[in-house]
């Protein structure tokens, strides 16, 4: 059951602690939300499940009891020491608590060999969740991932080409998962209110998921810096020597040199990426 705003509070006070900004630290204070983020992930009985930032141990606590092992990853000291106070006790053997930043540690810890099967449920830190999804995409991947993210990070997560919000990290993100419905949540269901609408973003590995190599990614990001340029341009100033190439999948795919980057399709980019070794 989720911490009322007023038992979050004195938590806090009893702990010392201020929320800090930088780090997101906006905790959720509403149950409904806490059994759909386990809902959506569909929490089973010995699922390994990595959570990030799990601040006071809300979210933690209902995993552990729906009988997930849980790695997580929490930067800050004080809510490391209350969680390792109060949770590792309770849940010995199946709560494993790693102090660290969670962009240098995206899946907190776990063991390779159960990556692939895992799942990621977590109030993700607004300030991180970019860097770290790019970190999580470069494999190997989750089963499946529920992730509480700023509305705006989420619609870039899930945007359609030829929409101004599509961009590298929604053909990143779409090139190894399908986007299932979210949840969208209310500023009022966390201590403090943050200052934007958050989103539950329900996200399940693809059949055969793609992972861009590092090149690629830049290379894409790349493309994208000017994204009112013709892709013409675009190749021509980025890919000298690949230009035919790339342009005979854009005219094999219906596109002409003048497309945008904005409105070519991800399956579309996965071609193009094909052959091409990375940043000329």
């Amino acid at each position: 059951m989720a911490l009322t705003p007023t038992e979050t509070r004195d938590l806090l006070a009893r702990l010392g602690h201020a929320p800090k900004r930088f780090l997101g630290q906006n905790f959720l204070v509403d149950g409904n939300i806490v059994r759909k983020s386990l809902e959506l992930g569909r929490i089973a009985p010995g699922d390994a499940v990595v959570e990030v930032g799990p601040g006071l141990g809300t979210l933690t606590t209902a995993l552990l009891e729906a009988g997930a092992e849980v790695w997580a990853v929490e930067k800050d000291r004080t809510l490391s020491a209350h969680l390792s106070a109060t949770l590792a006790p309770r849940f010995p053997g199946t709560f494993h608590l790693t102090e660290a930043d969670a962009v240098e540690l995206p899946l907190a810890g776990l063991p390779a060999g159960r990556a692939p099967g895992c799942k990621v449920v977590a109030n993700l830190p607004y300030a991180i969740s970019s860097p770290w999804m790019d970190a999580v995409l470069s494999g190997p991947l989750p089963s499946r991932m529920v992730l509480m993210l700023q509305r705006e990070a989420a619609g870039r997560y899930t945007a359609l080409p030829g929409t101004r919000s599509f961009g590298a990290i929604s053909i990143f993100v779409q090139g190894a998962y399908d986007t299932a419905p979210g949840h969208r949540v209310s500023s009022s269901c966390f201590h403090p209110r943050p200052d934007v609408d958050s989103a539950l973003l329900h996200l399940v590995r693809r059949a055969a998921p793609h992972v861009f190599s590092q090149g690629h990614k830049i290379l894409i990001r790349n493309c994208f810096q000017q994204r009112r340029k013709q892709m013409g341009a675009v190749i021509r100033a980025r890919q000298p020597g690949r230009e035919a190439q790339w342009l005979g999948v854009l005219e094999s795919e219906g596109f002409s040199p003048r497309v945008r980057a904005e409105a070519i399709p991800v399956a579309v980019w996965i071609r193009l990426m094909a052959g091409s070794p990375g940043p000329a």
